[in-house]
């Protein structure tokens, strides 16, 4: 479970990040998950958004995606999220301290 500092220093991290997951008018897909996991083995933050097309909120999507791969949502704004799943694979220096 993450602290509000947790979530304010990976707010401020994810700040200058592109989004890489994309989910569109399918909603979230066993593709989109699987591709949310991807991302998140080798970056241990990512960016995601919502198309205007898509029937799902930012916050249902990024609700949706943390259940399925058991990351951590750590905000949800407008059409945009962010999660956060740690991976001890990483080495050190491209680790996220907390």
């Amino acid at each position: 479970m993450l602290t509000s500092k947790d979530r304010a220093r990976l707010r401020s991290l994810a700040n200058t990040l592109e989004p890489l997951i994309i989910v569109g008018k399918g909603g979230v897909t066993e593709a989109v998950a699987a591709e949310a996991e991807n991302a998140l083995r080798t970056r241990e933050l990512v960016k995601g958004r919502v198309l205007e097309s898509s029937l799902t909120t930012a916050r249902e999507a990024c609700d949706a995606i943390c259940g399925a791969i058991g990351a951590e949502g750590v905000q949800a704004i407008g059409s945009k999220f962010v999660i956060y799943k740690p991976n001890t694979d990483l080495p050190d220096e491209k680790r996220i301290k907390l």
